[in-house]
């Protein structure tokens, strides 16, 4: 174990501080997710000399106060950390700063510090919060917060003008609380609140107390109407058509807020965004964008906002869609460079973060669910602001300038740079048939695991959510009913996927059943319920997922999930078969229709998967141990011993091989069948 992670471990201190973080962190109300920070400031052991040390223990760059643990801390030297002052070259080098923060951690392990580590260093209280509540924002993003400060709080909290997180800021809160030892806490321009206490209850107690006092001041002194009144034709939708519509606009508003780089999608359909989407004020307040760094630099500068009422239709909504999102990015570049130098960093996309359409919702967007959904978060916690701020005075976010200088900040940049490689999946949405067990549940386990955030469909939606749970929370997976051969159904699927991340980019088809008999003894019944689920099911669910794919202009890919008798005449088989060999020319048929849309069909002709395989395990397989004259339980090891390889296949290799189809090596590759079957001579393709 690290020094500072036994420090951790050990430190009545630090415990104090996670579990007051974790507490703050826990309500959106007080903060938001990995905004703020917190620190708290004692004596260790230092493992060199033995004796005592003062440190000083800070949330570390990008972390989550909810869910803050001890590797999410930098603990510091209090008093190297102190002595930056003594070399601190001015504001308009403060960005040097930072790296200054390295040499003075102490021990190995833990987080990278914070550009806001200077308030909790500098600032003479043994702890520290500084927060992002929406009242305490709603005060700093007013027009007169300065004087609200005062007569809501008198001399306990005090006014620090905006000023970029930094250095500077943290001496000057450090001033302040220096000045007026009655103080409690600050408000910060543009910004939020930062508060202080002898010991980490009395701490959280000052941070609470600002947040509850201003509240309780909007709440008691605000206007009724702060968005000002309902613009007749913009009230929200009833839920069924609202959700109807979200489903149809969701892919085409993603591949727009996908034209630079691809991006998962979230709906926020709130009674808060819904309400401000009706008012008056909509328009104007969406024009002067968010305050918070923390919540510009999520939601982007400002949102696009469609300016139709509720009534429009699809197809008007869709064409005025077009028009706002190409007038956005030309004002997005025209914003880069009326502030870009030469030292900024280049742009990094000009496609629009928050979609706000009347009558329907936000929709919301980032480089995987999580994120675009803590973008929408964000933007809620912005409009609670405009709120707050209208409520008592007037919305006056910061200056575009100086949320420029954030937005493309080198510091910014740094942070970015440090962040993983994407995993190669990462943005697409999989959307597999059959998920619920055997080769569909290994297919969605793989795609998961490789950055794709996964629909799980399934005749039976119970074992559809559990299988969906197996793969992560709903950020990762989200489990749908989906009988394929219903075309009502199918398409409520792919409704459910686009409001649920956005749209879909890759499609298994996986769902199927066999009955295995000869010809004499095969019903029409029989006949039927194979074609019905695998022909025609695959048919319903590639026409709807090319109808989402070419709305949303992302290309994609459609996978089928074959079989070696399409291609190879196997005994008593002739309905499984023949549907076999029907979904094996609809590859080759859509590949050559969708290939002008940049959406890629192949197929994968599996044999012999035996075990964990739903089929085999619904009576498939004792009718093939029956006619091959084996016993069921060595069936895998008979179709293994007549192959090529003498190697058993399982569900994984044929997930392997959806991977290998879709995971960005095989662009140019449609059309094909690939087989995963240990290698069955007849089974050739020729």
């Amino acid at each position: 174990m690290s020094i500072h992670e036994d420090a951790v471990s050990t430190h009545p201190t630090v415990a104090a501080l996670i579990a007051r973080s974790n507490r703050l962190g826990a309500d959106p109300r007080t903060t938001n997710y990995a905004g703020g920070n917190t620190s708290a400031k004692g004596t260790a052991t230092d493992p060199v000399t033995g004796g005592d040390v003062e440190l000083v223990w800070v949330k570390g760059s990008g972390g989550d106060l909810g869910t803050l643990t001890g590797a999410g801390l930098a603990a510091l030297r209090l008093d190297r950390m102190q002595s930056l002052v003594e070399v601190y070259p001015g504001v308009e080098r403060e960005d040097e700063m930072v790296a200054a923060f390295d040499y003075c951690l102490h021990g190995r392990g833990g987080a990278a510090p914070s550009i806001d580590t200077a308030m909790h260093g500098l600032v003479d209280a043994p702890h520290v919060d500084h927060l992002h509540p929406d009242a305490g924002i709603a005060i700093a993003c007013a027009a007169d917060g300065e004087a609200l400060t005062k007569e809501i709080f008198g001399d306990r909290v005090l006014w620090v003008p905006w000023r970029r997180p930094g250095f500077q800021l943290g001496l000057d809160i450090a001033a302040v609380a220096r000045a007026n030892p009655q103080a409690t806490g600050v408000i910060l321009g543009g910004h939020g609140i930062t508060a202080w206490g002898a010991d980490a209850d009395e701490c959280e107690a000052h941070s609470l107390e600002i947040i509850r006092t201003a509240r309780a001041y909007l709440d008691s002194r605000g206007v009724a109407e702060p968005f000002g009144p309902v613009r007749p034709g913009f009230e929200a939708l009833p839920e069924t058509a609202r959700r109807a519509k979200a489903a149809a606009l969701a892919p085409v508003i993603r591949g727009l807020a996908s034209t630079d780089r691809p991006q998962v999608g979230h709906l926020t359909d709130s009674d808060a965004v819904l309400d401000f989407l009706t008012r008056e004020k909509l328009a104007p307040l969406a024009e002067l964008g968010t305050s918070c760094p923390d919540h510009f630099l999520r939601t982007k500068v400002k949102p696009l906002v469609v300016d139709l009422p509720a009534s429009a239709t699809v197809d008007e909504t869709v064409a005025r869609l077009k028009e706002l999102h190409a007038s956005y990015r030309e004002d997005y570049r025209a914003y880069y460079e009326r502030h870009a130098g030469p030292d900024s960093p280049a742009i990094r996309g000009a496609d629009p973060a928050i979609v706000l359409v009347p009558g329907v919702g936000m929709f919301s967007f980032g480089a995987d669910k999580q994120t675009a959904r803590v973008a929408g978060e964000f933007y809620v916690n912005a409009i609670n602001v405009m709120r707050g701020a209208e409520a008592v005075s007037t919305y006056a976010p910061i200056d575009e300038s100086e949320k420029f200088r954030i937005e493309y900040w080198a510091l910014e940049e740094a942070k970015l740079a440090r962040k993983p490689a994407p995993k190669p999946l990462a943005t697409r949405v999989a959307l597999v048939t059959g998920a619920a067990s055997g080769i569909g549940k290994a297919v969605a386990h793989r795609l998961a695991a490789d950055g794709a955030c996964v629909v799980v469909a399934d005749l039976d939606p119970r074992k559809a959510a559990d299988a969906a749970a197996e793969l992560g929370g709903s950020d990762v997976a989200t489990g749908v009913a989906a009988d394929v051969s219903d075309a009502d159904g199918v398409a409520a699927a792919f409704a459910q996927a686009a409001l649920a991340f956005g749209g879909v980019d890759l499609v298994v088809n996986n769902a199927g059943l066999s009955i295995s008999k000869p010809l004499l003894e095969t019903t029409e019944a029989d006949w039927d319920s194979q074609h019905d689920v695998m022909a025609k099911g695959s048919f319903l669910v590639s026409r709807e997922a090319a109808r989402l794919m070419i709305d949303q202009a992302m290309g994609g890919d459609i996978v089928y999930i074959s079989s070696k008798n399409s291609v190879f005449a196997g005994p008593d088989n002739v309905a499984y078969g023949a549907t076999k060999a029907d979904q094996a020319h609809q590859v080759r048929l859509l590949a050559a229709e969708l290939g002008g849309y940049g959406i890629r069909v192949n197929g994968i002709n599996p044999d012999g998967v035996v075990r964990g395989s739903g089929i085999f395990a619904g009576g498939w397989g004792a009718q093939r141990a029956a006619v091959y004259g084996v016993e069921e339980s060595e069936l895998g090891e008979f179709y293994a011993q007549r192959t090529i390889l003498k190697r058993e296949v399982l569900p994984e290799h044929v997930a392997a091989a959806v991977f290998a189809l879709t995971g960005g090596d095989l662009t140019r590759t449609t059309g094909l069948h690939v087989p995963v079957d240990s290698g069955v001579a007849a089974a050739f393709l020729r």
